[in-house]
């Protein structure tokens, strides 16, 4: 059951989100989770990387995070990077520790009714079975530039 979300909706949030914690993020630059992680970063995010198996260690000159408790400042938005069947956990522990967290974002491939279900009634903006980067890259032209056909008519080059 995968859900649709319209341009509108996506760029709002991408523009609204100023800090995104990455919740299974990997140091190993083959991995998605590192490039989606180092582009958020690139773009102006705070990015805060999030992996209880690789803490303490740094990322993009930021310290790996045990998990989202262990995060001292705000955060806009939870980016997943783990398997369906973990996202109830992170959503309740984001659910607690952020009081305005914005969205809960969860990457290609992972969907959970019931935790999107319980964020949406506090409020709070849930993307399903996408990629921030990518919707990124597709709403503000950068995928253009590349000779992709976005779907997305616009004069600026």
């Amino acid at each position: 059951m995968s859900e649709t979300y319209t341009d509108t909706e996506l760029k709002t949030i991408l523009r609204q989100v100023k800090s995104v914690a990455v919740v299974g993020i990997s140091p190993n630059p083959s991995r998605p989770s590192y490039f989606v992680g180092r582009y958020l970063g690139l773009k102006g995010f705070k990015m805060i990387p999030v992996n209880p198996g690789h803490a303490g260690k740094t990322l993009f000159g930021q310290t790996i995070m045990g998990s989202l408790s262990e995060i001292e400042a705000q955060v806009d938005m939870v980016d997943i990077f783990r398997k369906s069947d973990a996202v109830p956990a992170i959503v309740d522990e984001a659910l607690e520790k952020f009081p305005n967290l914005k969205c809960i974002w969860m990457q290609i491939g992972v969907e959970h009714a019931e935790a999107a279900a319980k964020a949406r009634a506090r409020g709070i903006t849930v993307i399903q079975n996408r990629c921030p980067k990518i919707e990124y890259q597709r709403l503000f032209g950068e995928l253009r530039m590349g000779g992709f056909n976005t779907g997305i008519i616009s004069s600026k080059l």
